[in-house]
């Protein structure tokens, strides 16, 4: 059995959970609702306050999937429950971050500012000039934005300036060595 697979998943007091003929599995839960197709080999089941996933046999592609949507699934019911969030730190002079509505700008030495437009169920916060916080129910979309808003400048190795995930560890280079 699959190590992730196997474990059962809770349903936490608020969230529905309904599976359709065609394994669509839909999480219903207070900050929104999640949609995901599972493949027809994987058997999703809610069972009272539980959902488990199973395979039917050991072929290396089941065993692939099966811990695969368990995790997705997982994931829908946390992100509906609580959510997901990215924070993002700008470290350099002059960098600062702006949020209005669904709109982000972020001015980071370039000739013009840089605008985010924010999907739905995509929300962007900016506690100071140099964080940014992006946040949803849905942890694939977080995680794709953040990495796209990183990718405007991601941080160099020699000063460690650009946009970074908090708490990243920026791997820094020695500069040049002529002068002693």
């Amino acid at each position: 059995m699959s190590r992730i697979g196997r474990h059962p998943i809770a349903i936490p007091a608020g969230v529905t959970v309904t599976v359709s003929d065609d394994n669509l599995v839909v999480v219903k839960g207070p900050k929104g609702q999640l949609e995901q197709a599972v493949n027809e080999n994987i058997t999703v089941k809610v069972e009272g306050n539980e959902i488990l996933v199973t395979r039917p046999n050991d072929e290396k592609q089941n065993r692939a999937f099966h811990g695969l949507y368990r995790a997705l699934i997982a994931n829908m019911v946390t992100g509906v429950t609580t959510g997901f969030s990215k924070t993002l730190q700008l470290v350099g002079t002059g960098y600062r971050a702006e949020a209005k509505g669904t709109t982000l700008t972020i001015n980071i030495g370039y000739s013009h500012p840089v605008i985010f437009e924010a999907p739905a169920n995509i929300t962007f916060a900016t506690p100071n000039q140099t964080t940014i916080v992006v946040s949803g129910i849905n942890r694939q979309q977080v995680g794709n934005l953040a990495a796209d808003i990183r990718a405007v400048r991601k941080p160099e190795p020699y000063l460690g300036k650009g946009i970074k995930y908090e708490g990243e560890v920026i791997r820094r280079k020695e500069g040049k060595t002529g002068k002693k």
